[in-house]
């Protein structure tokens, strides 16, 4: 039976993701831009991967019932009290995907897109109307309906395979890699590498361990759930390739 200690097919996949030619490939401010340009959506739709755990692993409805397994929902409160709320290096608190935003102007990145993409959300347009009017990139718009697809239709386990393999566990060394490229280069604004070095730091040290835990008590001895979650794994690692891809050939024009 398939479990996480046994799938190389998985293995595969994220250490081509982690050997992507995208760190090397940002040697000026103006890659460093379009990267995060590319990179700010893949910011915001972690957060309907997370969510969508929050609402099987934890209570969110009334009246409240006490969740089936506390240290799990205690673990995703605990990742969405820090995706929505962390400290932002000034005394402060926000939201990752705003701590993005701000490093992306302290950049001069054009953050249009993003928000207008935002703003159509708002207004009850769809997410993938609302891609395509903001005019994101392909490669971007493919991430992302991929990501909706998933946290709305998925299994809780496809789902936190997605989370674990796709976010949690690959992004410790995937940013590492980002800050010792960035930094050779001394292309990396302060925001930037705050934001890089914060995850690398919680998902590496916190929230991978327990993500792999959930996943591991999600599957338990059903072998047709981890062969599910593998799918979903490899899926999610060649998501994120194409979306480098994407933003390298946007870098390289």
């Amino acid at each position: 039976m398939t479990t996480l200690m046994s799938m190389p097919k998985v293995d595969v996949v994220r250490q081509q993701l982690i050997s992507h030619p995208i760190s090397i490939a940002m040697q000026t401010p103006e890659s460093v831009r379009t990267f995060m340009e590319h990179h700010v959506f893949a910011v915001w739709d972690f957060m309907s991967l997370l969510k969508r755990l929050q609402l099987d692993v934890t209570c969110t409805s009334v009246p409240w019932l006490p969740a089936p397994h506390a240290a799990y929902a205690r673990f995703i409160n605990e990742i969405v009290l820090g995706e929505e709320t962390d400290e932002d290096g000034n005394g402060g608190f926000t939201s990752h995907f705003e701590l993005y935003l701000q490093a992306m102007k302290e950049v001069g990145a054009d953050t249009s897109k993003i928000e207008h993409f935002l703003g159509l959300l708002e207004k009850g347009t769809s997410p993938d109307e609302a891609l395509a009017l903001c005019n994101a990139p392909d490669s971007v718009q493919r991430f992302v309906k991929q990501t909706l697809h998933l946290a709305k239709e998925g299994g809780t386990h496809e789902v936190c395979a997605a989370f674990f393999f796709g976010r949690e566990d690959i992004i410790p060394d995937m940013f590492q890699v980002l800050v010792q490229e960035l930094t050779s280069k001394g292309e990396a604004p302060a925001c930037l590498l705050y934001y890089l070095n914060r995850h690398i730091e919680l998902d590496g040290d916190e929230h991978g361990p327990l993500a792999e835990k959930l996943l591991a008590s999600l599957c338990k001895e059903d072998a047709q759930k981890w062969k599910e979650a593998e799918a979903t794994a490899i899926q999610s690692l060649n998501s994120r390739i194409s979306l480098w891809d994407g933003v390298l050939a946007d870098i390289q024009k």
